[in-house]
């Protein structure tokens, strides 16, 4: 009894997490804190619980409970259009590659391994210096931050994506029951809808929610080497702007990174569960 639950509680305790930060990056707005990009210098790097700031200022006077919940908007909004838009693409592509074969196989697996043969950092350092230059004629024609993040960041996942649904339609186009369908005449539009991507998408539902963790600590990544969001907008920026002042207020990066950390885990536990589900699936079929 006691090793059935302890899946279900780890379970529920990050799904709950994660709910919570969704619910603040949907209604932050609407509670009554300080704004996030406040000054209040007279209280600069106050400490937790302090009057008026729960879990205290940075050493700008900013509300650090209020920079957690608009971060959240930036740092789950990042995360989840561009692992979203990866992995439409990509899936596509890889169920493309995988049940057509032939030279459109061989065309998307060569894309598919160039661009996975690049550091992971360095190829979105490029993207990032792509769509941030401005252009030849000097007009400013630079594109939001987090817009930049998005973009390359998707680019990124796309071989990822659609390396893994490759491999994962590969696996399902020999089994019985898609080879029955196409001996009895069945198009092959509706084996590959019926029968193939049903089967795949499982799969890449759990690298989706994994890939998420993995855009956050990226970002974060990122905004300390100055390629990130706006100083404070994010929870990367907000570690990357506090990360000199450990000594003196410690909490100003330490809480920030306790929530990257936490939600973090929450989606790996939660990408993890998924995956032996999968395989329980598979293994049954």
């Amino acid at each position: 009894m006691h090793r059935n639950s302890r899946p279900k509680i780890g379970l529920i305790l990050s799904l709950s997490w994660f709910s919570v930060c969704i619910f603040c990056a949907i209604f932050g707005d609407f509670l009554p804190l300080p704004k996030w990009d406040d000054y209040d210098y007279d209280n600069s790097a106050a400490r937790m619980f302090s009057k008026g700031h729960i879990l205290g200022t940075d050493y700008d006077g900013s509300d650090i409970l209020s920079g957690l919940i608009h971060g959240s908007r930036s740092s789950l909004g990042i995360s989840i259009l561009s692992v979203g838009a990866a992995l439409i693409v990509g899936s596509f592509l890889g169920i493309l590659a995988a049940y057509r074969r032939g030279f459109i196989d061989s065309i998307l697996s060569m894309f598919f391994n160039v661009f996975l043969s690049v550091p992971t950092i360095v190829l979105t350092l490029v993207l990032v210096a792509i769509f941030s230059s401005p252009s030849l004629d000097g007009s400013s024609t630079e594109l939001p931050r987090e817009l930049v993040l998005i973009i390359s960041l998707t680019i990124v996942f796309i071989p990822i994506i659609g390396r893994l649904a490759r491999g994962t339609a590969l696996s399902w186009t020999g089994r019985e029951f898609v080879l029955v369908a196409e001996s009895i005449g069945m198009r092959r539009r509706e084996v590959l809808i019926r029968h193939i991507v049903p089967n795949v998408m499982p799969a890449l539902i759990s690298l989706f929610v994994l890939g998420i963790g993995f855009v956050i600590i990226a970002e974060g990544g990122f905004a300390i080497i100055g390629v990130g969001t706006q100083p404070g907008a994010s929870w990367g920026s907000m570690l990357a702007k506090n990360r000199g002042e450990l000594t003196l207020a410690p909490h100003t990066a330490l809480i920030p990174a306790t929530v990257i950390a936490l939600t973090v885990a929450s989606l790996n536990y939660y990408g993890e569960y998924l995956r032996s589900r999968i395989d329980d699936r598979e293994s049954r079929i």
